[in-house]
This record gives structure tokens, C-alpha cells and sequence, in this order.
């Protein structure tokens, strides 16, 4: 067991085995298994996102402040572009997996277009969408800046860290209701 958990790669392909092992019990009976497959992985890649969100909201950004300034490297520099590498490709795939899930269930032109039955998994998706294209066009470019990863002044840096934390916390207002939306649709 220690080998399993002492590796994350390892880890998670145990529990993609397990995931997968899992939907070959009886009682597991999506509509389709390509249905089975992209709620899972939708689900999946949207706790990635919404989680890393949350850590950056709830944990990072208020955190820093008291952080020593010897120490705040380990996080600008190490931990930080890391978690936001898997925070806009979990929000890009959480988005295509949302997409492609409303194809299967027939529901997508209804959903872009707010019609019933699919208006509240619209409304879910386009505030899905604001916040995709907040984490790709507006914190990822601003991080950039503000963790040093191109050349910017400290004023640049500074106004892009400011820019950056509104839109991720614009995100964290729009992740309440987005959230509600998408577990009150089904």
C-alpha cells in the first residue's frame, strides 16, 4: 500500500482502475456508457477546477500576506505555476466534457439558447463559460506577469496580481450559482 500512496501517478491509476472496475458492477446503469464516461470525467475535471478555485480563494490569496518574504518564492515560484497549469486545463476540460455531456443528452441547442428543459443547465453553462474565459484570458496572462513567469516590471506585477485575484474572485462569486445550477438541472 505504501508504494501506491507514496506515488501520485501510481495512486491515481489505481483509482481510475477502481473508477473503472466500478462500472462493470451491476448496479451501475448510466443511459450509455459513453454518458457513464463523460459525467465522470466532467465531474472529475469540475471538482479540479472549482477545487484549485477554492484553494486559490480560500487558502493562497490570504495567506501570502503572512507568508515571510524569504518564503514566498516556494509558492510564486514553485507551487503556484503548477497548481494554475492544472486549474485552466481542468477548466478547459471541464468545459469540453459539459459540452459534449449536453450533446448526449440532446439537450445542448436548448441549453445556448435558455429553452425548457435545459434553461437551468444553460444557465450553468454560461456562467461556466464566463468563468473559462476569465481563467484563460484575463488570471492566466495577469499571473504570468505577476509571478515573474515573463518579464514585467514590479508595477506591471503588482497591477497584475490585483487583476488577477478580482477576476478569480469574480469566479468564486460566479461558482455559487454556477454549481447550483448544474446539480439542480438533473
Amino acid at each position: 500500500m505504501d508504494k501506491i500512496l507514496t506515488d501520485l501517478r501510481i495512486t491515481i491509476a489505481v483509482g481510475v482502475l477502481l473508477a473503472v472496475g466500478l462500472m462493470f458492477a451491476p448496479y451501475y446503469a448510466p443511459p450509455s456508457a459513453a454518458l457513464g464516461a463523460f459525467q465522470w470525467l466532467h465531474v472529475f475535471f469540475g471538482i479540479t477546477w472549482i477545487g484549485l478555485l477554492y484553494y486559490f480563494n480560500f487558502v493562497q490569496i490570504p495567506t501570502m500576506p503572512s507568508i515571510p518574504a524569504e518564503l514566498k518564492p516556494g509558492v510564486s515560484k514553485y507551487i503556484a505555476p503548477k497548481a494554475l497549469f492544472y486549474f485552466r486545463w481542468a477548466a478547459a476540460f471541464t468545459v469540453l466534457t459539459g459540452l459534449i455531456l449536453a450533446y448526449l443528452y440532446h439537450e445542448l441547442h436548448e441549453a445556448l439558447t435558455l429553452q425548457e428543459p435545459a434553461r437551468l443547465i444553460g444557465i450553468g453553462m454560461y456562467l461556466a463559460l464566463i468563468m473559462a474565459f476569465n481563467v484563460w484570458f484575463i488570471i492566466w496572462p495577469n499571473q504570468k506577469r505577476a509571478l515573474g513567469l515573463v518579464p514585467a516590471d514590479d508595477a506591471s506585477k503588482a497591477k497584475s496580481a490585483r487583476v488577477a485575484m478580482l477576476a478569480s474572485r469574480t469566479n468564486t462569486l460566479l461558482s455559487i450559482p454556477m454549481l447550483l445550477a448544474m446539480t439542480a438541472a438533473r
